[in-house]
C-alpha cells in the first residue's frame, strides 16, 4: 500500500542518517515502525483492543445474513465465531457489499474480510488471502419457461443481472464482452429485481444461484457451472502477515476437527443437503483433499 511505501522510505532514510551519525539504532525496530504505519491493525494490537473488525455480508444467505432477531448468521458467520473465540475478543460486525470489500481492507475498516470472497490472481494482487474453506464455480439461473443453457441463447437485447464487484461480473465482461450486463450493488437488490422479472438470467456463484432456485419456484439452474472451478478464502489487508499467518495456522487446525464440515451441516444443510456437502468443503485449507 502507498501508506506502508512512503514509511518504508521514511525509515531507510532514517537508519541512514542515524548510522552515519554513529548513534545506535535497531533496523528491525525501523520496519516494525515502518510497518505499523499501514492501513492495518496487528495480531498483537487486535488482542490488545479486545476487538476485531470482521467484514460478512448482510443479506446473502445462507453465507452471511441478518436474522429476524438482528444478529449474523450463517455460513461465514460460523467461522467468524470461532476466530472471535480462539482470539479470545469480541468481534464486530461489518456489513459489505461486493463491490466494498476490498476498499473495507484498503482503509481499515475492517480486519479481515469473510464475505463469500473468491480468490482470483487480481484480487491477490491487493489483497493477502488464507487458505480456502470453500469451493466454488460461476452459475446461471433463468425462469423454467426459457432456460439458458449455453450463453449462446443470450440474445443481443437481452441482459444478464450481475453484482458489481463479483467475479460474475468480471468473468463476463472479459469473457463475453458482447452480453449486456444489468448490474447491482446489493445481493438483495438484485434478487428482487431478478423475481420481478428484469434480466434474463442471473450470473453468480453457482451455490447462490443453486439456492436460489432451491428456494424459488419456477427458475432453473441451466448453467451449473460456468469457467474455472475456484476457492473462497478469508483476506486481510495487503502485507498483514501476523495476522494472515494466524489465519493459516487457525484454518490448519480447525480441519482436525473437520470443522467446516461441521459449519456446512450447521448453516448450509437444509439448503444444499448432504450431496453438495463434499464437493463445496475444503477442510483444513486442503483442496482435492
Amino acid at each position: 500500500m502507498k501508506n506502508i511505501t512512503i514509511a518504508k522510505r521514511i525509515g531507510t532514510v532514517v537508519l541512514g542518517l542515524t548510522l552515519a551519525a554513529g548513534l545506535p539504532l535497531n533496523a528491525l525496530t525501523v520496519k516494525a515502525d515502518a510497518e505499523s504505519a499501514g492501513n492495518f491493525r496487528t495480531l498483537d494490537e487486535i488482542k490488545e483492543s479486545g476487538t476485531i473488525n470482521i467484514g460478512v455480508f448482510s443479506d446473502k444467505s445462507p453465507f452471511g445474513y441478518v436474522d429476524e432477531y438482528g444478529e449474523y448468521q450463517g455460513y461465514d458467520v460460523y467461522f467468524a465465531e470461532r476466530i472471535g473465540q480462539d482470539l479470545g475478543v469480541e468481534i464486530n460486525y461489518v456489513s459489505t457489499e461486493a463491490a466494498s470489500r476490498i476498499e473495507y481492507l484498503e482503509t481499515g475498516k475492517v480486519d479481515i474480510i469473510l464475505a463469500n470472497f473468491t480468490v482470483t490472481e487480481e484480487r491477490a494482487e491487493v489483497v493477502d488471502f488464507a487458505l480456502p474453506y470453500m469451493n466454488v464455480a460461476l452459475g446461471i439461473v433463468s425462469p423454467e419457461d426459457a432456460v439458458i443453457e449455453s450463453l449462446d441463447q443470450i440474445g443481443e437485447d437481452d441482459e444478464v443481472i450481475v453484482i458489481s464487484g463479483t467475479t460474475a461480473e468480471t468473468y463476463l465482461e472479459k469473457n463475453n464482452p458482447e452480453i449486456r450486463l444489468q448490474k447491482y450493488d446489493a445481493y438483495a437488490e438484485a434478487k428482487t429485481a431478478f423475481e420481478n422479472g428484469y434480466g434474463a438470467a442471473w450470473a453468480n456463484d453457482n451455490t447462490e444461484v443453486i439456492a436460489f432456485a432451491i428456494e424459488n419456484e419456477g427458475y432453473v439452474v441451466g448453467i451449473p457451472s460456468l469457467g474455472s472451478q475456484d476457492t473462497i478464502a478469508p483476506a486481510v489487508t495487503k502485507g498483514n502477515e501476523s495476522l494472515l499467518n494466524w489465519l493459516n495456522e487457525e484454518i490448519e487446525a480447525l480441519g482436525g476437527e473437520n470443522f467446516f464440515h461441521q459449519d456446512y451441516e450447521a448453516t448450509l444443510l437444509d439448503t444444499y443437503g448432504k450431496d453438495y456437502e463434499d464437493t463445496l468443503v475444503v477442510e483444513g485449507g486442503k483442496v482435492g483433499a
